[in-house]
């Protein structure tokens, strides 16, 4: 393995680092907490720490900077036992290196059961500063992630925002490029593609990539079909109030076999792996999380427009799920808003602020703008 880590260290500092995509999420790049970047596949984690990586080539040299992809097929198969030829295999390169301060970035680590255990082993024992990516929710949720408490601090990357969206693509700030960009998608890469054809076969394997390598080889998924069909389904029914008792029996009656305890865990995935974020409702009044019914709401986009566009869905939905997303952006816990029989759109907190936020495409004439602004009136 020594060998297998020494090629990819020496390619790595060889190897010039391309211009990235720049976005500022404000992550420090020396700091005494582990950086922990989390979000969905291909939302742009990995161009955010090598962004990172070249405003540290401005005061480090770059031979004290290692990245490791840990889904790099060179280092397959990976052990945690393996782990411990990372740095041995680093330091036969560099020598004198063993005294200096070392930058560690550490690509989808969680593909390597227990990596806590290493992690928290360098972060108490060596002069390093620690970056790692993941793709699952529950990375720092386990028993062995109580390891970590205290030492990392978690940074959530979300498919490009409207704001990130218009600037690449050098767009006026507006009502056009706003709906442009709900067209369209988020996802950084979808920037390099100017044909409906070649986004939507992208985000089809993105799609594809997700369910397998995060849901149905980790968790050995048996009914792969029922899997893809809830994830159409939350895309087809998002901003909608859903419960897992009535996705189960619509299942149950198109002739499936399934059972709540199973929709309800395959749902519980695919909000592991940042596909869709499930909004509990609040009850505004006796401020208090109630059971039962919530809503879904996708992490981009994209997956409707160009995967399941041939469904009816007003823009009013599609931009309901944007603000959604943008709240989640700017470190709000959102719920779905309920006061006597209305429904307030996203009740949402941070700290000791909560904001309550009715979406709504157009206001049109004063029934619809009765309707919208009711449910406010209601507290």
């Amino acid at each position: 393995m020594r060998d297998k880590f020494r090629r990819i260290i020496t390619d790595f500092i060889e190897t010039p680092i391309k211009p990235v995509m720049q976005r500022d999420y404000n992550i420090p790049i020396d700091s005494k907490k582990i950086i922990s970047l989390i979000g969905v596949r291909r939302s742009g984690k990995s161009s955010i720490l090598f962004d990172l990586i070249k405003k540290l080539e401005k005061i480090t040299p770059k031979e004290n900077i290692i990245y490791i992809n840990f889904e790099d097929d060179r280092l397959y198969p990976l052990e945690l036992k393996s782990l411990d030829d990372l740095l041995e295999s680093y330091y036969e390169l560099y020598p004198t290196k063993r005294d200096e301060k070392i930058y560690l970035f550490f690509d989808e680590i969680q593909v390597v059961e227990n990596w806590e255990i290493y992690i928290r082993r360098l972060y108490d024992t060596l002069n390093v500063q620690i970056f790692i990516t993941g793709s699952n929710s529950k990375m720092f949720s386990g028993e062995l992630s109580t390891l970590l408490s205290g030492r990392y601090v978690e940074f959530r990357i979300f498919p490009l925002s409207y704001g990130e969206y218009a600037s690449i693509h050098q767009l006026p700030v507006g009502r056009e490029s706003y709906l442009t960009y709900m067209a369209d998608g988020g996802y950084p890469e979808l920037v390099h593609f100017q044909s409906s054809d070649v986004k939507r076969n992208y985000i089809s394997g993105l799609k594809d990539t997700v369910l397998l390598k995060d849901i149905i080889r980790r968790y050995t998924i048996r009914d792969v079909r029922l899997l893809e069909d809830l994830f159409a389904y939350l895309v087809n029914n998002s901003s909608n109030l859903l419960s897992v008792t009535n996705i189960t029996n619509f299942i149950k009656s198109k002739g499936r076999k399934t059972s709540y305890d199973t929709v309800s865990l395959y749902l519980g995935y695919i909000e592991e792996v940042y596909l869709a974020h499930r909004a509990l409702r609040f009850n505004i009044k006796g401020k208090e999380i109630l059971s039962g019914s919530c809503k879904y709401y996708m992490n981009d986009l994209s997956f409707k427009n160009y995967l399941y566009a041939g469904f009816g869905y007003g823009a009013g939905y599609l931009l309901e799920n944007l603000v959604y997303l943008e709240l989640l952006r700017h470190g709000y816990d959102v719920y779905v808003g309920s006061i006597k029989d209305k429904e307030v759109d996203f009740v949402a907190i941070k700290n000791d602020r909560i904001i309550y936020v009715q979406a709504t495409y157009m206001l049109v004439d004063e029934q619809t703008i009765e309707r919208e602004y009711a449910p406010l009136e209601c507290r």
